[in-house]
């Protein structure tokens, strides 16, 4: 077992918030070993890079020897968690928790080590929850504190619509750490209303209060927002190694330190090393990059396949060649915007292909990127957004110097 000062540095590292840390010293000098709590809300079937930063960190402490709860909201999940929202989610089916939730243990044993990881799902507890357990765990708090919630306080003044189960949905989370008796939760920053709640409930259910600790939200290969799936610009845990391997190497040369301190498990001081090198121009940003998209698709897909996708990006970055497999997308023409034409009949414009295929994350940065000359379809440069494709004709296009898909839409 590392000392508590090594520990404390562990559990420092990349953190936003320690909620105390006075607190988190003398749990661990009481305690050998503290139960570490982390939830997921199974609302999407695969996981990006961004939920990666809370299970590597984790990992860490795994690591020190500390007993990890990975917790899989499935009764929360049919909530909805409104963090972040302009306005009420849509509520999942169960079976669309239940298939998503299989998915989320294969993929964290990615990273987790199954045999010390603890997966459990809150409705286990939740399910069984009387009406009169509900009404006492609500008197807890009140409406004017739940306001003081940015998003809530936000859509209030707005005039928006807020549903009473919103309001419930912290309260529940905060549940979860009694129930789990927990002495750490992780979150990221933008989860940090709903930890606290957890810290208030534990109090008031005779527990100790746990720690709060909070990591920042990964931002996405855009540069600018937050990684996600609804905007495009994230890395699957599930995507290929030619593909993982690729997107990272997008990022730019200033996020990829953030990349390095959030996900990689070189030592902080190694990192350190490294962009003190680049920064005095001993070491390219381009190897330190290559050096971290290894690292990171070596740890989802092995050594082999990571390398294979190395090599890959060398030739096709270097020689300007074809990847040796480039994903088919087939499109639905309803599902696009149609225009006609006097000679080619219903024709379809690239913008809106490119946002569909994924390729861009919105049609403005579709545009942004013909404008600047990035796009290729079948080996001729586009060089205006009045681009059009006809349907049952399947086109290579090629997007920057390494993003490859052929395309068909099926009219």
């Amino acid at each position: 077992m590392a000392s508590i000062s090594e520990q404390m540095e562990v559990f420092r590292r990349g953190c936003v918030d320690l909620i105390r840390a006075e607190e988190l010293e003398e749990k661990l000098k009481r305690k050998k070993v503290l139960r570490i709590k982390a939830g997921f809300d199974p609302t999407a079937p695969d996981l990006h890079l961004g939920h990666t930063v809370l299970i590597q960190k984790l990992k860490q402490i795994q690591d020190l020897g500390h007993h990890i709860l990975f917790l899989i909201g499935d009764f929360t999940g049919r909530i909805g968690d409104p963090t972040g929202k302009s306005e009420t989610r849509k509520i999942l089916t169960e079976v669309q928790i239940e298939q998503n939730a299989k998915t989320y243990r294969e993929q964290i044993f990615k990273i987790l080590d199954p045999e010390k990881t603890e997966v459990v799902f809150n409705s286990q507890w939740l399910n069984t929850m009387t009406a009169p357990d509900l009404i006492h765990l609500a008197a807890q708090y009140n409406v004017a504190r739940m306001l003081e919630r940015e998003d809530f306080h936000t859509r209030f003044k707005a005039e928006q619509s807020i549903s009473i189960h919103e309001f419930l949905y912290p309260l529940i989370q905060g549940y979860d750490s009694v129930a789990l008796k927990a002495d750490v939760e992780l979150g990221g920053t933008d989860q940090k209303f709903n930890l606290l709640v957890g810290r208030e409930l534990q109090r008031h259910y005779g527990q100790d209060s746990q720690v709060v600790i909070t990591m920042p939200l990964l931002v996405g290969l855009d540069g600018v927002h937050k990684m996600s799936k609804s905007l495009g610009n994230h890395i699957a845990i599930m995507d290929t190694p030619a593909d993982m391997y690729g997107k990272l190497m997008r990022i730019s040369d200033d996020l990829m330190w953030s990349y390095f301190t959030l996900l990689s498990e070189n030592s902080l001081s190694h990192i350190a090393d490294m962009k003190n090198q680049v920064n005095a121009s001993q070491i390219h940003p381009k190897s330190a990059k290559m050096t971290l998209a290894l690292e990171l698709t070596t740890r989802y897909h092995g050594e082999e396949k990571a390398k294979a996708a190395q090599a890959e990006f060398e030739r096709v970055f270097k020689g300007g060649g074809l990847p040796d497999q480039i994903e088919e997308v087939v499109l639905a023409g309803s599902s696009l915007k149609v225009t006609a034409d006097e000679k080619l009949g219903r024709v379809f414009g690239i913008l809106h292909v490119l946002k569909e295929t994924q390729m861009t994350p919105s049609t403005s940065e579709a545009r942004r990127l013909i404008h600047q000359g990035a796009l290729e379809c079948d080996g001729q440069l586009v060089k205006e957004e009045k681009f059009f494709l006809v349907p049952d004709k399947t086109y290579l296009l090629k997007l920057g110097k390494r993003r490859f898909k052929k395309v068909t839409i099926k009219d």
